[in-house]
């Protein structure tokens, strides 16, 4: 039983290492490409839109709150301020949950939010 927890610890730990190097390695990229002025083709965005592969951005994001203290439990894209805040209104208006828009720092896969890694800025 003990052999089976730490393969399966190990198995866990090998997972996370790789995806904390495939993340960290595309925004090394991302770096050199603005540092260098390198402007990617737009036929490879499309790509890797379609292909799924994670990238960090800044982008608009509704977020909702439960509970109090307030805990982040839902996020979702959109493409802009105005939006953002129609959404929060429409929102507000059917639940009791808290509502916010903001521009994040995100983990994106096509045009869905991954994870939140930083709140920049709350928008009113």
């Amino acid at each position: 039983m003990f052999a089976v927890l730490v393969l399966v610890y190990l198995g866990y730990k090998g997972f996370v290492a790789f995806k904390n190097f495939e993340i960290g390695a595309s925004n090394q990229v991302a770096k050199i490409e603005e540092v260098a002025g390198i402007e990617k083709s737009p036929h490879l965005a499309k790509i890797e839109e379609v292909a799924g592969i994670e990238k960090e951005g800044e982008v608009i994001a509704l977020l909702m709150y439960l509970g109090q203290p307030r805990t982040l439990v839902e996020h979702y894209y959109t493409e802009n301020k105005k939006y953002c805040l129609k959404l929060k209104k429409k929102a507000q208006e059917n639940t009791n949950a808290y509502f916010e828009c903001a521009k994040v720092d995100a983990i994106l896969t096509e045009k869905k939010i991954v994870s939140i890694v930083k709140k920049l800025e709350v928008l009113k």
